[in-house]
Order: C-alpha cells, then structure tokens, then sequence
C-alpha cells in the first residue's frame, strides 16, 4: 500500500495494562502506527498520556467522541484509519458504535460489550457500515493453535468426538479489590464487566478457542458458577459441561480463585483418528497423540506445519514466540485486510477473531448465567 496504517486510541493511558500491551502487539511487523488517541475520560489524564507516547497536542484528546469528530474533518491522508478500543467492557459499545458510523474500523478487546442488546445491536451497525471489526481473542493468534486448527479442519483428527478446556487463574483468590486494585475493581462491578465475572474475561476465551480450533458451535451448556470472593457478586469460578452442535461432548473449568495458578488455559481435542493438547502456558508446543503412529509434538518454524502456523511464525526455531506476538497476529492479519480494502482489494477468507465472535462470546455469558440460575440445566444459547 506504501504506507503504514494509522491508529488511533480509546482507553489505555497512563498506568494501563491492556493499552500498553495493545500498543505493543501493533507495532510489532511495523504496519501500524500510533497517530492519536483519548486515553481517559480523564481530560487532563488523556492529554498528559498523549504527551508520554509522544504524540503532537493536536492528537491527544479530551474525549473519544471529540477524538472521532475531529479525526474525520482531518484529510483522509491524515486521519487515522481505524480505532483501537482497550476500555473496560462497559465503555465498548459507545465508542464502538460512533466511529463505526463515522466511517471508521474498529479493533476491540473482548468480551464485546457490555450486554447481550448491546452485541446484536453492534453486529447489525458493522454489517451497515461496511466497515471493518477485529476483536482481540489474542489466544487464537499462536502458531501453534493455527496448526491445530489446520489439522482438524484438514481431516488429521478424524471426526471430534471430545473436548477439554480449562482456563485457571488464582489472582481474585483474596480480596484484592478491597486493597485498590484496578484491574479487579472493575472486574468484579456488574456495573463495568456486565453479568459475567470470570465468564465475561476468562471464560470467553476459552468459548471463542474451542470453537476457533475446532470450528464447531456450542450448542448448550449446563453451568455450575460459583461466587467465592467476599461481597462479590459476580461468578469468580465455574464447572461447565458443552454439547457441540455434531454431537461432541465437552468440559470446560474456569477459575479465578483456583490459588497458585498464573494463566493456566489448556485445551485437549479428541477425535477417532488423532487428538491434540496444547497449553498456553508452554505455547511453542503442540502435542499430538494418534492411534497406530508415536506421539509427536509440534514447534514453531518445525517440520509437517501447515502454512497457516508458518505464516505467523516471525523468529527461528528454538525461540519463545508468547503473549505479545501472538496479540501482534490479530493486529497483523486485521491490518493485511484492512489494506487490501484500502488496494481496492479482496481477502476471501481474513483469519482474525470479528463481531460475530463477539456475539458468541455474549451468547456464551448469557447462556451460563442462565443455566447456573436453573440448577445447571441444560440451555441453548439464544
């Protein structure tokens, strides 16, 4: 195309986590720059982050709808050409929506937004729009779970028959809320993270991985949440069991009580031929088990890996690739399309997590909360 893209920013200021990692993962290939943003609905807060990115005053705004207004008066050579926004879940959907329909693209950490209305509401305005959704599932973007995809879509597992998922964290086993911390502040406000505790920001990942490996839908779940947190009120552990929409069972476990562990998402697939494990705690491994064959493990840059695990494998083999560089793969192949829509071009198939993902991951929510409120029946997500 000749030039990098431009971003621009909502949420992520100064002492922020998520913006950091974000801005980080977009430079990353060198296809995106950071041209502007408003990084709190703190004015003052906003303008001084601007300042410590180095960006020029005139970029770093106020608020996010004076960021999109302006940003759309500039010519187009100027203006940025999509919106990363790293708010908390209740600060999606505004933002979202209003550069969707001021003619901007849109990447979005996860889950969607705030609501289930919320989410259907989203998909219609980007189906609208035209425009362009990415969002942030970042697991999805590790060589290794490309291959895994790879090998079930091109038959190598046979026919799925069992699935084992499993997402464990022990941060929120003390009350650290209580002591200031604000990442778990908002985590467990109804008001800020919606309905789901560790539903909405653990338990979406493994939903939206399950059905990105496998490419099979969740049919129904059946729930068993669990609030162990003082004065909580949102789930902060849950048991729950998955029928697949080809008859496949499954299990899934989420935690974020369970003391001791760090980020402990695994996922095992069964199939009649072969089956698959892979940890994201050890991501440059995947193991494979195969009926009549010995056990064989799959590396990065290695041997047997289809071009979709190669495409994203930036370093020889033998050197960690992780957290950073697989959140650089959404941003990479959202950018690759976004620049051919730009050529005038067309991507059959952009391999980046969209809204409709996004809507998934609501469904999911949705459905557990339901489910657990029911005795754990069994309930279709709607």
């Amino acid at each position: 195309m000749g030039r990098r893209l431009k971003m621009g920013m909502i949420g992520g200021g100064i002492g922020s986590f998520i913006g950091d990692v974000h801005r980080k993962a977009a430079a990353i290939d060198g296809m995106i720059d950071l041209v502007c943003g408003a990084f709190s609905s703190d004015a003052e807060k906003s303008i001084k982050s601007g300042k410590e990115l180095f960006l020029s005053d005139n970029r770093s705004y106020s608020s996010f709808e004076e960021m999109i207004f302006a940003e759309k008066l500039l010519p187009e050579a100027e203006r940025m050409d999509f919106v990363s926004i790293v708010t908390p879940n209740h600060m999606h959907f505004e933002p979202a929506k209003l550069a969707l329909e001021n003619g901007f693209n849109v990447v979005c950490d996860k889950p969607m937004t705030l609501t289930i209305e919320e989410a259907v509401e989203l998909e219609m305005i980007v189906e609208r729009s035209g425009k362009l959704f990415a969002l942030t599932h970042n697991y999805t973007g590790y060589s290794m779970v490309k291959q895994a995809k790879s090998m079930v879509f091109n038959g190598d597992l046979g026919n799925i028959r069992k699935i084992q998922v499993q997402y464990l964290q022990g941060w929120l086993s003390t009350s650290v809320e209580k002591t200031g911390h604000k990442q778990a502040s908002w985590r467990i406000d109804p008001k800020r993270s919606g309905i789901g505790g560790a539903l909405g920001d653990i338990g979406t990942h493994a939903e939206n991985l399950v059905e990105y490996i496998t490419g099979l839908k969740i049919d129904e779940i059946a729930a068993d949440l669990g609030v162990f947190g003082d004065d909580r009120v949102l789930d902060d552990d849950g048991n729950l069991l998955l029928r697949m929409e080809n008859g496949a069972k499954g299990t899934m476990s989420i935690s974020q009580i369970a003391l001791g562990e760090e980020n402990n998402l695994a996922i095992k697939i069964y199939g009649d031929k072969g089956s698959l494990e892979w940890q994201q705690e050890n991501p440059n491994q995947l193991i494979s088990r195969w009926l009549e064959q010995p056990l064989k493990v799959f590396t990065p840059n290695g041997n047997d890996l289809y071009p979709e695990a190669l495409n994203v494998s930036r370093i020889p083999a033998g050197h960690p690739e992780g957290y950073l560089e697989a959140f650089a793969t959404i941003y990479k192949n959202f950018a690759t399309h976004l620049m051919a829509v730009l050529e005038g071009k067309n991507i059959e198939k952009p391999d980046y997590p969209t809204v409709k993902d996004g809507v998934r991951g609501m469904q999911f929510i949705y459905a557990a909360v339901e489910s657990d409120k029911n005795n754990s029946t069994w309930t279709k997500f709607k």
